[in-house]
């Protein structure tokens, strides 16, 4: 095993950080069941056995005036996903409860769109109060970039985190999105943080971005204090920019997963879209550095059952309750 990085986990269980300053060239070239090995030590150290599930609903879909080459909701592509605005805050409900009772931690309602604003966004302020008075599990918003205020009156309805990933590196972003910047995003991360919200944010790999591209993600979500991070493998959908690509291979996938732990060590390293392209849907991550996932049905992108999850987390001696 590499000296260097079991030198590093022991020390970052004993309070030390990686930073950006180092030579962390080694995480990218030690022997990948080493590396998980050292992932898994950190995961058990910080989250013990616990894996946090989250679940989503597609409050608002498509006609999106941004123009992220991976998104299948962009209206500059032509994907034939279901257009609609945001739905009934009934259904929103039901679709809660529904998750509440299958055991999940945390529900989210996501939008498409640059922004949620207007009635709109006083539509889903209704739907989050609805939603605290009914359940026990946390709330997550995710509806673009947003202003303080917004995000004043976002926790005051309930919501306790709201999702906003930066999606790659500073150097890349330019390559994926032109319609905003990822200085947006970032201004957006920290005006959710200062009124109080805890911020989930993370990113896609496989978009043609490098290995350095990956580390930076990792290192500017650790200055941000970012605790819940999802890592998203492309899935790349017909009549969106990335179509064509293709797809990870299980190895770089749990190499991106052990990396962000040792740089995140304290964090919910996520499992997100791509799950499928990991054997036993991604069974050896939730050993080695991946303490959480989203589950249930997915936005664009195939996901697995909450039954299923909780299943295989028995399976492995995890489980989803602290």
């Amino acid at each position: 095993m590499s000296t260097r990085i079991t030198a590093w986990t022991q020390e970052i269980i004993d309070g030390y950080r990686l930073t950006p300053r180092e030579n962390v060239a080694e995480l990218l070239t030690a022997p990948l069941e080493e590396l998980m090995e050292c992932a898994g030590r950190l995961q058990e150290h910080f989250c013990g056995r616990h894996v946090d599930l989250c679940t989503i609903i597609n409050g608002r879909s498509g006609r999106c005036s941004e123009d992220c080459k991976y998104c299948a909701q962009a209206a500059c592509h032509h994907t034939g996903i279901e257009e609609y605005g945001f739905l009934p805050a009934e259904e929103i409900l039901d679709n809660a409860l529904a998750n509440e009772k299958s055991g999940v931690n945390r529900f989210a309602i996501v939008t498409s769109g640059r922004a949620l604003g207007g009635e709109e966004f006083e539509q889903a302020l209704r739907a989050y109060e609805k939603l605290h008075a009914a359940l026990k599990i946390g709330l997550c918003a995710s509806h673009g970039i947003l202003n303080r205020q917004q995000f004043k009156r976002l926790r005051a309805a309930g919501v306790t985190s709201y999702h906003h990933n930066i999606e790659t590196s500073r150097r890349y972003f330019p390559q994926i999105c032109t319609t905003h910047t990822y200085d947006d995003r970032i201004n957006t991360i920290r005006a959710a943080q200062a009124e109080g919200l805890s911020v989930c944010s993370g990113g896609i790999i496989g978009m043609g971005e490098t290995w350095e591209d990956r580390l930076d993600m990792a290192f500017s979500l650790a200055e941000l204090k970012i605790m819940s991070i999802p890592i998203n493998a492309l899935m790349a959908i017909k009549g969106t920019g990335m179509e064509g690509r293709p797809p990870l291979s299980p190895e770089d996938i749990l190499r991106t997963v052990a990396i962000f732990r040792l740089i995140n060590p304290e964090a919910n390293i996520r499992l997100a879209a791509g799950r499928k392209l990991l054997p036993d849907n991604g069974a050896a991550a939730f050993l080695h550095g991946a303490s959480a996932s989203i589950t249930g049905n997915m936005l664009t992108t195939s996901g697995t059952t909450i039954a299923e999850d909780l299943a295989m987390l028995a399976k492995l001696g995890l489980s989803n309750r602290a």
